[in-house]
């Protein structure tokens, strides 16, 4: 996925008036300000009441879903013919902006924003990024958005991530 799908894609489900909040490696890079690395994919989050209109707006876009072992009503994948996929996080907070439903966020994390090539958009926080790249088998992506993450806004390196530290200086 690259910049220019990726805020190409933003922009689409913006202008039909869906709420979307750029996460993962796409939300690290915005948050940034810049492209880091390569990614596979863009991963959103919003609303759940909006995931019919998103699924149908994207499948005149050519976007089908793609089905894994983690699929289910708040977590799929659709994608293009030409690779292009969407990581779709969907979740419902209730009054006081705790979660209530689906993926597990909270208003809090929501509070990000950062640019992908040269469009503002809305993302996870960076300190709720670095908290999101913990807690499950790490490689060397994770490493490399973390540490940049960590070392920009002043965020310290989560015990997990001393392994890579080590290994450098080894």
């Amino acid at each position: 996925m690259t910049a220019k799908d990726a805020a190409q894609a933003i922009s689409l489900l913006e202008r039909h008036g869906l709420e979307v909040y750029v996460d993962g490696g796409w939300a690290v890079d915005a948050v940034l300000g810049e492209q880091t690395r390569e990614h596979s994919d863009l991963d959103i989050a919003l609303p759940h009441k909006h995931v019919p209109v998103l699924r149908e707006l994207l499948a005149t876009e050519g976007y089908r879903e793609q089905l894994r072992d983690d699929t289910w009503e708040c977590n799929f994948v659709l994608a293009d013919s030409q690779g292009r996929a969407i990581d779709v996080h969907s979740y419902a907070l209730d009054e006081a902006g705790n979660n209530a439903y689906g993926v597990p966020y909270r208003r809090e994390h929501l509070a990000g924003e950062g640019f992908i090539s040269g469009q503002r958009v809305r993302c996870i926080s960076p300190e709720w990024l670095v908290q999101f790249h913990t807690g499950y088998e790490l490689d060397g992506n994770d490493y490399h958005d973390v540490r940049l993450l960590c070392e920009r806004f002043g965020i310290a390196l989560p015990a997990e991530y001393q392994r890579f530290t080590q290994a450098k200086n080894v």
